[in-house]
Order: structure tokens, then sequence, then C-alpha cells
């Protein structure tokens, strides 16, 4: 028997958990969804949109989806820990406690609610929707293999909001452009979800690669892309887009076929990068080509 002895857990500071907290949540991939905002805040403007209300609708955004990441963490805990890939969170083995993530959803919602409260006044009484949506996804796993579309409803309601947020309006385009992110995302959600295919059916959890296979999963996510990727050219025709929009559109159309090819039923060991790296490259490279259309052409 060895002769070393662990001493007692070191005690963590409140900015440990907190910083501890932003790293479970990804709060840097805030970038995946911050772009369509982004993107539909200078198209419902025509060109530049007014900088108080842009404010606004970032930081309704990202206090979003910190707590829509909080209440994911927090339905999810015992979940995680009976997850090897996930088990070592710092929310699954309690040193983010409960507690304190219910403290970080309130805050985060807290700041959602005022930011919602500074833009039009037809926004103030959907404010609870995003929040409703946020919170059901996490249970959808529970019930059925459609919970991906859970996540994607999320990402639907990005483009109609921001434009009733700063104008008062819901246009045809931002409809469509919001099923374009609910397919984008609802795609890489079943992707990611191939990794915990063993263990969701070892937990009695559902998704797409645990009712049907690898193989049926990552064609549904190519579909899912594919029908992305005509949506937002759909959606560039109906605001009568210009030059660079369509530039943007089909450089994501690319790179989502880039994506795709990453991953098959037979290799897997690309997912990260498929998931991670691509998806933020997509956002930003469609959001910054459709704002700057939005500048150069109204």
């Amino acid at each position: 028997m060895s002769s070393a002895q662990t001493g007692p857990a070191q005690p963590v500071s409140p900015l440990r958990r907190f910083l501890l907290f932003l790293e479970t949540i990804k709060f840097e991939h805030s970038i995946f969804a911050l772009p369509f905002a982004v993107a539909a805040a200078f198209m419902v403007s025509a060109g530049w949109p007014d900088w108080g209300g842009f404010g606004w609708i970032v930081l309704a955004m990202i206090s979003m989806r910190t707590f829509g990441m909080a209440a994911n963490r927090q339905i999810d805990a015992g979940i995680d820990a009976r997850n090897p890939r996930t088990a070592s969170r710092p929310t699954a083995t309690g040193v983010v406690s409960r507690f304190q993530l219910s403290a970080y959803m309130m805050v985060s919602g807290g700041v959602f609610v005022i930011s919602t409260f500074q833009l039009d006044s037809m926004a103030w009484p959907l404010a609870p929707i995003p929040l409703a949506v946020m919170i059901g996804y996490p249970y959808l796993k529970r019930f059925t293999w459609l919970a991906h579309f859970g996540m994607g409803v999320v990402y639907l309601i990005v483009p109609p909001a921001v434009s009733i947020a700063l104008t008062g309006t819901l246009p045809a385009w931002a409809i469509i452009m919001g099923f374009a992110g609910m397919f984008w995302v609802a795609g890489f959600d079943v992707l990611y979800a191939t990794a915990d295919r063993k263990v969701d059916m070892e937990q009695g959890l559902h998704s797409i690669p645990q009712r049907f296979g690898l193989a049926a999963a990552i064609n549904t996510t190519r579909l899912l892309h594919l029908s992305a990727a005509v949506l937002l050219f759909v959606a560039g025709g109906v605001i009568g887009a210009g030059a660079l929009y369509y530039a943007g559109a089909a450089a994501a159309t690319a790179l989502l076929a880039y994506e795709n090819s990453l991953v098959s039923a037979r290799d897997l060991s690309r997912l990260n990068m498929a998931f991670f790296t691509m998806n933020g490259a997509i956002a930003v490279v469609f959001g910054v080509f459709a704002a700057a259309d939005a500048v150069v052409f109204g």
C-alpha cells in the first residue's frame, strides 16, 4: 500500500467556479448563434442597424444561450454523471453545484428579459417563449428521437425574434432563414449525438443515432444541412439580397459539404472538428457576408 495520503480537497473560489461554469457550457460557442442574429439585424435594417438596439440584441442572445446551457447542465446533471464522456464536467461532479447553476440561470434569464424590454414592445410578451424552449429541450431526449429539433427550434426563433425586436414586424424572409437555422442546428445535433449512441441506449435516452443507427444519422444530417443551404438561398431571393449574400450562402453550403465529408458511419474520429470548428466557421462566414450585403446593397 502506498504511503502517500490524499489531503483534503482544496476549496474552489466563487470566481473559479464561475470560470468552470463558463468552460462547461462552452461560452465561446455563443458564436454559433450570434452570426444569424447579426445577419438578421443588418438585413431587417437594410444596412447598419441602430447600435443601441443592436447591442441589446447581442446581450439578449448571449444571455439566452447562457440560460439555456445552464438549464441543460442542471436538468442533465445525473445523465452526464453516468456518461464517461461527460462525467468529469464540474456540473456532473458537483464542483459547480445545482444551487449555483440555478443562480446562473436566474441571472442570465433576468439579463435576457431586461434586454428584451429595451427593444420593441412587440417583443415583450414573447420573451418567455425562448426561455421555455430552452428548459424543455433537455427533457425531449427522455421521450422522443425527434429531440434534436428541440435544439433547432431555438435557432428557428432567432431571425424572426430579431426582426420583431428591432422593427415590430415579421417578414417572410426572417421565417425562412429561421427554418434554415433550425435545420442546420438540428443536423449538427444529430451528428454530435453519434458520440453518445451506446450510452443513450444504456440509459434509455432517445436520439436518431440511437433509434436508427449511425449510417441513418449521418444521412439525416446531410439531408438537414442540404435543406438549410437551400433555404438560405430562398431567403435571399425573398428579400432581394445582393451578390455578397449569395456568396456567403454559397460559402456556407461548401463548408457544410466539407463538414459532412469529415465523418462517416465507419469513422467518427474527426467528429469534434466537424462539430466545433466547422460550425463556428460556417456561422461566421455566413453572418459576415449577409451583414456586408445589407450594408452595400441595402
